[in-house]
């Protein structure tokens, strides 16, 4: 392969990270998107790294017999759903397999037969949540850059394009939620460039129209966020018009609210959000449970399965009705208080303040009355002193971000010594990093593997930890 940029007939073997395909050639690993095992395709490189390349399909010399239709019209170029091309229970397969290497590779776990992984009743469609970047700057597809027919400089609604943060590539149909997304995220898109709304520059740091978020419920509700950045009283004004233009359209809108975001950045947890019509909150439903939402809260985006992740948890956990549980990383409470009618006291810590007032609320909503909420840094609440105050828990629920937990963390869960631990991960190689640390006084009992998120390489885990006594 010494200098070589196109590799004919390569065989893919495997699925590997980061939801990219592999291939082996002349020993060298060849990692390939859009590909699936059995596939065989002309390569090129696009780039060399020392052990391995990384590669892209030129054209395909047969095509595997594992491989599916994709069925959205961006895949390929999108990224967000790498695996529409594999069907959905060879998806699983894969999936159940990255959490066992995982949790072996990485962690050198001892570990018990994995239970079978849990697949989504919803593959298409499934999201409570979507968020999309406006951009005077498109995208373009590398079809566009060989034709020469490149679009006019309209600006566009979508998704950010990997490896160019200032672009945004356009999204005509997107099947991550119901249609409505559709509907609402074009109407903006048109009514912007009939009325002459300008896009967000992310190098200049102006432009009206900078992005959305929509949520939607399992109780009907529907709330838009539209993110702007107004730097003049004109701007303002023709922010207030779409505003009008969207309440007036689409009745169906619970909540209609807006953030002027003139930062750097897009994320909006710092600033504050107005409401231009309806709710400033929505609801969803999970078995007889109300939890309430806001556009900052933290809820699992798979309504329906978060339903069987939680399951899974309230199972691990054995609660009796006298432990004391910690739930960290809490969010809005959502485990907390789905498991508090099983336990005699749920205490839960998030560093997010205003999401430990929606857990407040929810608890308050559900008439739950054996819940505690606290507001901060799960390193620096979780400590000795605290444990004295709050007493030693029997169960822990953690449930962190994708790093993981930090080793403070660690450390003083093997303080508190409770007799289980029930770990939810959405990245099973810090899951297995943090496991290995608290296997000097735990062993793994049970493995859960569970697909919150069809089409993509992602996959949520639960693990239940027995203190060895």
């Amino acid at each position: 392969m010494k200098g070589q940029r196109i590799i004919e007939g390569a065989e893919i073997v495997a699925v590997a990270a980061e939801g990219k395909a592999l291939a082996r050639v002349e020993g060298m690993v060849v990692f390939v998107p859009y590909a699936v095992p059995g596939d065989v395709a002309d390569l090129r490189i696009v780039r060399k790294k020392k052990g391995y390349c990384e590669a892209e399909v030129l054209r395909f010399v047969r095509k595997s017999e594992l491989r599916a239709e994709p069925f959205c019209p961006h895949f390929g170029v999108c990224g967000g759903c790498k695996w529409q091309c594999l069907p959905y229970e060879e998806q699983l397969r894969w999936k159940q397999r990255q959490v066992i290497d995982c949790l072996e590779r990485i962690g050198k776990l001892e570990l018990p037969q994995c239970l079978p992984i849990l697949g989504s009743r919803e593959t298409r469609e499934y999201r409570n949540k979507l968020e999309f970047g406006c951009s005077n700057k498109r995208w373009l597809t590398r079809e566009e850059m060989e034709t020469g027919n490149l679009p006019q400089g309209e600006g566009c609604i979508g998704f950010h394009a990997g490896g160019a943060w200032d672009k945004i590539l356009p999204i005509e149909e997107c099947h991550l939620m119901p249609p409505v997304n559709n509907r609402l995220r074009n109407a903006i898109r048109d009514f912007a460039h009939q009325t002459s709304l300008s896009f967000y520059d992310a190098r200049e740091r102006r432009g009206l129209l900078r992005g959305l978020m929509l949520r939607l419920s399992n109780t009907g509700e529907l709330m838009l966020l539209l993110q702007v950045c107004i730097l003049s009283p004109e701007e303002q004004a023709q922010a207030t018009s779409l505003l009008q233009y969207l309440r007036d359209a689409f009745p169906e809108l619970s909540s209609l609210l807006w953030v002027n975001n003139t930062k750097c950045n897009d994320t909006f947890s710092d600033l504050p959000v107005s409401v231009f019509s309806g709710s400033p909150h929505i609801f969803l439903r999970m078995e007889g449970l109300r939890f309430k939402v806001g556009p900052k809260s933290f809820y699992q985006t798979n309504t329906s399965q978060a339903l069987e992740l939680y399951k899974v948890v309230r199972q691990f956990a054995s609660l009796t009705g006298t432990e004391l549980v910690y739930d960290l990383y809490t969010g809005t409470g959502t485990i907390a208080n789905f498991i508090a009618r099983e336990a005699r006291l749920v205490i839960g810590i998030e560093s997010v303040a205003e999401a430990i007032d929606d857990a407040r609320e929810n608890s308050r909503i559900n008439g739950i009355g054996n819940t505690l909420f606290f507001a901060g840094d799960t390193r620096q609440v979780l400590s000795q002193q605290f444990l004295s105050e709050h007493g030693r828990p029997e169960v822990i629920i953690t449930d962190p971000p994708r790093a993981g937990m930090h080793a403070d963390v660690v450390r003083t869960i093997l303080l508190a010594r409770p007799q289980r631990i029930v770990y939810v991960s959405c990245n099973p190689a810090t899951q297995a990093r943090d496991l290995s640390l608290l296997s000097e006084s735990y062993r793994v009992d049970k493995v859960q593997p569970v697909d919150m998120f069809p089409h993509t390489q992602h996959v949520e885990n639960v693990v239940l930890l027995e203190f060895r006594g």
